[in-house]
C-alpha cells in the first residue's frame, strides 16, 4: 500500500463512502453523517494550505483505501485537528491505519504542532487501540450526537514531550 500525501481527484467522494459504509453498517449513522462528513471535507479541501494542513491517501490497486486529515487552522489554540481516519474494508487489519497515522503524526511533528486532538466515540476499539499507540490519551467522554445519532463521544489529545 502506498501513503500518498495530498488531493486525488475522486478522494473527496471516496473518503465520504467509505465513512458513510463503514458507519452505517457498524453503529447505524445514516443521510446526516455523510452529509456532515462530505460537507466538511469538501470545505477543508477548499481551503487546505500545504503548509498548515495534511491530506494522506492509503493507495493500493483498486484506488484509495484509506485516508487521514490534520486540519491545523487553529493549532495555536485548540491544536490540531486529525480528522476522517479510515481504512476501506479490504485494507483494515494491514497495517494501513498505523502508516496513515504515522504519517499524520510525522507531520505534526514536523510543523511543531505540540497539541493534536481527535472525537471519536466508545464503539471503535481497534481505532482506539491505534491512537493510544501512536500517544493520544482519552481526556474527555460525553453523550452527544454531532454524528446524526446519541454516542458516547470521546476526545482524545496527544501533548508533545
Amino acid at each position: 500500500m502506498n501513503i500518498h500525501a495530498g488531493y486525488i481527484p475522486g478522494c473527496i467522494g471516496r473518503v465520504v463512502e467509505m465513512h458513510a459504509s463503514f458507519y452505517a453498517r457498524t453503529v447505524g449513522f445514516g443521510a446526516a453523517f455523510e452529509a456532515k462528513v462530505a460537507t466538511e471535507l469538501s470545505a477543508f479541501c477548499l481551503r487546505f494550505e500545504p503548509e498548515r494542513d495534511g491530506l494522506w491517501l492509503a493507495q493500493g490497486a483498486t484506488g484509495i483505501q484509506g485516508s487521514v486529515v490534520i486540519d491545523g487552522s487553529h493549532h495555536e489554540e485548540a491544536g490540531a485537528h486529525l480528522r476522517w481516519f479510515i481504512a476501506s474494508d479490504a485494507s483494515r487489519g494491514q497495517g494501513v491505519g498505523a502508516q496513515l497515522l504515522e504519517a499524520a503524526m510525522a507531520f505534526c511533528r514536523a510543523r511543531g504542532y505540540r497539541k493534536v486532538y481527535l472525537w471519536t466515540f466508545d464503539e471503535l476499539h481497534a481505532a482506539r487501540h491505534l491512537y493510544e499507540k501512536h500517544g493520544f490519551v482519552l481526556a474527555r467522554t460525553q453523550r452527544g450526537a454531532q454524528w446524526g445519532k446519541e454516542v458516547n463521544e470521546q476526545l482524545f489529545t496527544f501533548d508533545a514531550p
